[in-house]
């Protein structure tokens, strides 16, 4: 399994346009940045691996109506919120799936990876739960924290986290990964 700096551009940059942006101007010119340069790594993931990645795509869609939806209302709240329902559907959707013996995540990064059935189903465990946390921690923050507050929350408290989150998953990842069958 190599790692995609694609992948790896495509959580960062748009984590330092809302981080820039919001320094420079304010919260809404952070969330443009950010969907429109995750936009941009999903267009290049697209022309280079000729793919479309799903959770990708549809995460820059869902943030690109609440960042629309905050521009037109002139109300930060539809930023500062759309996380807590993007995770609480993810994580909805991740633990409901595993209740029913199914391996949601293998739906998203299915062309991504390829791993034994029972390794979605622990994966889509873990990270609906890990979703739910980032849900608690998010209706918190959002509710405790003023804009630039909740920006800074966002991008070295959560985005670290995730990552954190992520390394430790690694080797359940490996151990349940299929290998190619190689020809001798």
């Amino acid at each position: 399994m190599k790692m995609r700096l694609v992948s790896m551009a495509g959580e960062i940059l748009p984590l330092a346009g809302l981080f820039i942006g919001n320094a420079l101007a304010d919260i809404f010119i952070g969330a443009l940045a950010a969907v429109c340069l995750a936009a941009g790594v999903v267009f290049y993931n697209r022309i280079v691996e000729h793919r479309w990645a799903n959770f990708a795509v549809f995460s820059v869609v869902v943030s690109a109506v609440f960042a629309f939806a905050a521009l037109v209302t002139e109300d930060s709240l539809f930023i500062k919120i759309q996380p807590t329902l993007f995770n609480a559907m993810f994580s909805s959707l991740l633990l409901g799936g595993w209740l029913r013996g199914k391996a949601v995540m293998k739906l998203f990064f299915g062309a991504q990876f390829s791993l034994r059935e029972d390794t979605w189903r622990l994966l889509s465990f873990r990270w609906g739960l890990f979703f739910l946390g980032l849900v608690i921690a998010n209706e918190i923050a959002w509710r405790t924290l003023d804009d630039d507050g909740w920006v800074t929350f966002k991008v070295l408290f959560v985005a670290p986290a995730t990552g954190l989150f992520m390394l430790a998953q690694l080797p359940a990842t490996l151990r349940g990964r299929i290998e190619p069958e190689q020809n001798i």
